[in-house]
């Protein structure tokens, strides 16, 4: 991707302001810079000089969400796929038809909130990843020196990472949510900003990405940090969730809540044993924080993460499980105190990251919370926001805005700021993995549960429940096309999208809706006698349970699954 922008350069940076020039030849990629005189080139028949491929992705609009040190970050907020090829005509009608799938796949990926980008800071770190690099690493470029986890334009920028003389025409892109506020409490005004950095090692959508890969990826893990910017004083606290580590899947199959399935044929402990082990370099100590029903279909797998914590016989991983459905139902959501307690102890122990004014480093975060729930959405944000409010409260305390003895959740206006960043979190990342925004913000965003609240989480179920398993195939097969887990042949006449579907997806469901609809018109025309009404009422109402009964029996023909890359194959 390329991106413009508007902000000061650095040895790192890349260039903030690009024009782009189309001929019937050439893209040509201007640099706007002040001072800057370098143009980019690339071929539209041979591709020559950066790329490879048939189309350039480029932000085209942007909006500015704040700034970090002074550095402009912004959120791109509409792009433009331009084709290299200057007519289709080579193109049979079948690839034609599947070049317009391809290309409604990379722009839906493109349409999900969330992309954000500097042209001067490095959003792919944390604060204090960056306080502890060399000054090579300084004089890096962005794309050079980015977290591989965290580049969603990776796959489009290979060509040019391998040419560092056109860095600076690269601009590494984030996906997941960045919100800052600038706040007040007792007349002392600070920067309160939290970034959730999501991962595109194992990327995909709710039912149909689980547990982790061969090389110890975990689904939907997301770094959240939170920062602190008082007087030239920096803080930080780093979180993490992340799919419960090891190879299980939940194929959708038409029903609400498709049951687990831990495999059976797989050495569990070398993803394992590779996830944490990455975990711990990156991170330091872990803390997990299992947040699974221990009764049930999810009662295996809190069994079998905690038997698998035992058998790693690690001193760097701790594990705690803590029943959140069971602890907190009929509303008594003050029970969550019982985790935090428990919590507490480790917490502190861990301590968080603090750089004074001179640069100094004062502490540093020695571990890390692990969360995760079923999906590490709803309820594991809900625990994160308890976990990030507490350290705040130690570095507000620490950097002199807080006096002694005062609470956070005293100071209504930040505390109102709070709880909505959080629950836009929540909602952010729901969205990008789920399809819908979160459950249960209203009590991250009030601090109690509301009937409104169980009424919208509801809905937002329902949903959940649609595109889970009607639409989900289509957005897992758009984020491996967009990361490069596909890539697409043109020698190859048929692509994997021509899935041929087997009679019974057709017939039963017609066969099911006629069963049904006479059965209602039964209903409204009675025969002659009530008898006859009866019978025929019996009749077409047994007819169309027992097609539902088949339909949910082979539930899993009836759901769209992915076509080109097969999940089975990789869990």
């Amino acid at each position: 991707m390329a991106a413009a922008a508007a902000a000061g350069t650095t040895a790192a940076a890349a260039y903030a302001s690009l024009k782009l020039h189309i001929t019937p030849e050439k893209f040509y990629v201007e640099a706007c810079d002040d001072g800057a005189d370098d143009v980019l080139a690339i071929d539209r028949v041979s591709t020559e000089v950066t790329l490879t491929g048939t189309y350039l992705i480029v932000i085209t609009k942007k909006k500015k969400v704040g700034e970090i040190f002074s550095h402009a970050i912004w959120k791109a907020t509409d792009f433009d796929i331009l084709s290299y090829k200057k007519t289709m005509l080579h193109l049979t009608d079948i690839q034609l038809q599947d070049n317009k799938v391809f290309l409604s796949m990379l722009n839906h990926v493109l349409s999900v909130d969330g992309f954000y980008f500097s042209t001067t800071y490095d959003l792919t770190h944390t604060l204090q990843r960056l306080a502890n690099t060399s000054p090579e690493f300084q004089e890096m470029s962005l794309l050079e020196r980015a977290d591989p986890r965290f580049v969603w334009n990776g796959h489009l920028l290979r060509e040019f990472a391998a040419q560092p003389e056109i860095h600076r025409f690269a601009t590494p892109v984030m996906h997941g949510f960045i919100t800052m506020h600038s706040c007040s409490i007792n007349g002392k005004c600070f920067d309160w900003l939290l970034v959730s950095r999501r991962s595109c090692f194992r990327a995909g959508v709710r039912y149909y990405v689980r547990g982790i890969d061969s090389e110890g990826h975990a689904a939907n893990f997301v770094e959240t940090e939170q920062i602190v910017h008082y007087k030239g004083s920096k803080a930080s606290f780093v979180q993490t969730r992340g799919s419960i580590p090891f190879f299980w899947s939940q194929r959708p199959n038409l029903k609400y809540k498709p049951k687990p399935q831990i495999s059976k044929s797989v050495n569990h402990m070398d993803g394992f044993q590779r996830h944490f082990d990455s975990q711990i370099i990156s991170y330091g100590k872990q803390m997990i924080v299992n947040l699974v029903n221990q009764k049930g279909s999810e009662k295996p797998l809190e069994q079998t993460f905690a038997k698998m914590v035992n058998s790693m016989a690690n001193g760097m991983v701790r594990y705690v499980a803590f029943d959140f459905h069971k602890e907190c139902s009929r509303m008594r959501w003050d029970r969550l105190q019982i985790l935090m307690d428990q919590l507490a102890e480790q917490q502190d122990e861990f301590s968080y990251f603090l750089v004074d004014s001179d640069g100094k480093i004062v502490t540093q975060q020695e571990g890390i919370f692990r969360s995760n729930c079923m999906d590490c959405l709803d309820r594991t944000n809900v625990i994160q926001s308890l976990l990030a409010r507490r350290s705040l409260q130690a570095q507000l305390q620490r950097l002199g805005v807080l006096h002694v003895g005062q609470r956070i959740e005293e100071q209504a206006d930040f505390e109102k700021i709070y709880k909505n960043a959080w629950a836009d979190n929540a909602n952010a990342c729901a969205k990008q993995y789920a399809g819908t925004g979160a459950l249960k913000t209203d009590y991250t965003r009030t601090g109690k549960r509301t009937q409104w609240g169980l009424i919208m989480d509801g809905w937002n179920s329902l949903i959940r429940y649609y595109k889970n398993n009607f639409s989900d195939g289509f957005r897992q097969d758009a984020i491996d096309l967009f990361l490069g887990n596909y890539s697409v042949d043109e020698v190859e006449p048929a692509s994997p999208l021509h899935v041929k579907k087997d009679w019974k997806f057709l017939a039963l469901p017609i066969i099911m809706v006629v069963a049904f609809s006479m059965c209602i018109i039964c209903l409204l025309m009675a025969g002659d006698t009530w008898t006859e009404t009866l019978a025929y009422v019996l009749f077409w109402g047994s007819a169309s349970f027992g097609t539902f009964a088949i339909i949910l029996y082979n539930g899993k023909d009836f759901v769209d699954a992915p076509k080109l890359v097969q999940k089975e194959k990789m869990d």
